[in-house]
């Protein structure tokens, strides 16, 4: 299946056509994560900071499957764009195998290993130790299906077909917004029921992709049973290995800047979690924007329309950058009443105003450096945004411990590392954009071959 849109008509159409459902998950994804913050909130901010910090490892998983799901999306769109379904197929159901794998080795880690990882933080509270422990715990055993669920996604978006995984997306979310207060309130089990909610909703979505993705919806045959090749998976977990190591790395730091936070108290743990979950509307949005660039971009690079990818690619950062600016609006003029949607106490509420304005500045940077690693990750060239990311990201870790010292800024320094080095990615990424298009989009003649270059 070739969704014809993505390769001749109105780019802008065609992107917003492709983004809009990706970009809804998120936002779903985004009132979810705001719905339960509302929920733990009333639990206080020990129970927001129980989150926080077990929160950090289950992100760690999701960027470990981005090294599946970045290879799987790209590899099926550039098939598919040069008319190659049978290696589409095969692609699908190597990443199967690998996202079975991947969800249950890191399931058992975090099984075997929360108790020495949440002590890490050194948080000195009893109640917030025992509750990240039993949040973790749980959610653990949902890996496995967040993992096939994040692959099939892919999957569906890199063949243009972005509303599938939307629509089944917002059935588990609803779910989880119904669950959330029943087993958090109704049946008492607090911070742990929001991790059982969570669970129980992701086992619902991997039954319905499964479904979905056996019975025609995105293949007009397809058996799981795929005929294994090595080669293909190597070839698939090069193009994900620079974005999942990046986004594994970018987690590291963030647990070591939370480290950090952790050293000012429970109350600066809630509000930067608070903080991130509001922050989000930006990323979850620019990630979003980004996988639909890359099945654009994929699709057209397999089907050899070079010029295409090139327009398509400089409209995409055009609507992201109109958007960033409205996200930094939002975040520096409404930071107070954004935050007291989700929690009352005076000091968690000020801390996360000055965390709101300072990265309020960064917004558009963001924006720019996000979606434009879509088009690197579908030209085959994943290396280059990722060491961009990982350079100025890791910076944050010694900035945030200068930067946050008592004579200097205190905690805004933290804050400050985190958005300058945002606001210095998106200026490179810039260039490096400039310096793509100006020396020529790297080709295939096939998805299969080495790369060429076309001037």
């Amino acid at each position: 299946m070739n969704p014809q849109y993505l390769l001749r008509g109105s780019i802008t159409k065609a992107l917003i056509t492709l983004a809009l459902p990706i970009m809804g998950t998120a936002f779903l994804q985004m009132a979810n994560q705001i719905v339960d913050m509302m929920w733990i909130g009333r639990l206080g901010s020990d129970a927001v900071a129980a989150i926080g910090t077990a929160g950090f490892f289950v992100w760690f998983g999701l960027s470990i499957i981005t090294m599946v799901q970045v290879g799987t999306e790209v590899k099926i769109a550039q098939s598919l764009g040069a008319g190659n379904e049978a290696y589409a197929k095969q692609i699908a159901g190597m990443a199967l195998y690998l996202a079975v794998a991947f969800g249950l080795v890191y399931g058992l880690f975090l099984t075997l290993a929360k108790g020495p990882l949440i002590a890490f933080f050194d948080i000195n509270n009893f109640e917030v130790e025992q509750n990240a422990r039993s949040y973790l715990g749980i959610m653990a055993v949902g890996m496995l299906f967040s993992f096939l669920n994040l692959v099939i996604a892919s999957m569906f978006n890199g063949a243009g077909q972005s509303r599938i995984p939307f629509k089944v997306n917002s059935i588990g979310i609803l779910t989880n917004i119904v669950l959330d207060p029943i087993f958090i309130f109704v049946l008492g089990l607090g911070v742990g029921g929001a991790a059982l909610a969570t669970v129980l909703s992701q086992i619902l979505v991997t039954g319905i992709l499964l479904y979905m993705l056996l019975h025609g919806r995105l293949f007009k045959a397809f058996s799981l049973r795929q005929p294994f090749s090595l080669e293909t998976v190597k070839s698939m977990l090069a193009l994900g290995l620079p974005v999942s190591f990046q986004r594994c790395l970018f987690n590291t730091f963030s647990i070591l800047i939370a480290k950090v936070i952790a050293s000012f108290g429970p109350d600066a743990i809630a509000a930067q979690k608070i903080g991130v979950q509001i922050e989000s509307i930006t990323y979850m949005t620019a990630q979003g924007f980004a996988a639909a660039l890359s099945a654009f971009v994929g699709q057209n690079f397999g089907a050899g329309q070079f010029e295409r990818v090139r327009k398509g690619t400089v409209e995409a950062g055009q609507i992201m950058i109109v958007f960033g600016i409205g996200t930094s609006a939002l975040l520096y003029f409404f930071s107070e009443p954004l935050m007291r949607i989700f929690v009352s106490e005076s000091t968690t509420v000020a801390i996360g105003i000055r965390y709101l304005k300072i990265l309020s500045l960064s917004q558009v940077f963001m924006c720019i450096e996000m979606t434009f690693s879509g088009c690197f990750n579908a030209l085959n060239k994943p290396l280059y945004p990722a060491v961009l990311g990982i350079v100025f990201t890791g910076l944050r870790v010694p900035f945030a411990y200068i930067l946050s010292a008592g004579a200097l800024l205190g905690l805004d320094g933290i804050w400050w590392s985190i958005s300058g080095s945002s606001v210095v990615k998106g200026l490179i990424m810039l260039g490096m954009v400039a310096v793509l298009f100006k020396y020529g989009i790297p080709r295939v003649d096939s998805v299969l071959e080495t790369d060429t270059k076309l001037d």
